[in-house]
């Protein structure tokens, strides 16, 4: 496909589904990311990991409950509950409302 033929698709393509498209997309490279990454880190805590009797919390459960819990709000308000959709809902609950 050359890039002229792309760009006339491009223009024709709604601009809301295609901002939310991005999201979701950039969302899931995200998501692939944070499991690679979390995979590494628990991988060297378990090879350096020598102690026969573990002392307490391994420290790969910090970054991973911390960014986990930001891939979850972000999985929230891009899968579940977009702006769009609510912003749309908002309008159209006030226009019922004042054309009574």
């Amino acid at each position: 496909m050359s890039m002229e033929n792309n760009r006339s698709t491009t223009g024709e393509k709604d601009p809301g589904l295609w901002a939310l498209a991005k999201k979701r997309a950039g969302f899931k490279r995200g998501l692939a990311f944070y499991i690679v990454i979390n995979a590494f880190l628990w991988l060297i805590w378990l090879l350096t990991n020598d102690r026969p009797v573990d002392d307490g919390i391994p420290w790969p459960i910090w970054p991973t409950a911390g960014w986990g819990l930001g891939i979850l709000i972000e999985y929230v308000s891009i899968f579940k509950y977009p702006k769009e959709n609510a912003v749309e809902k908002e309008y159209e609950k006030l226009k019922q409302r004042f054309n009574k």
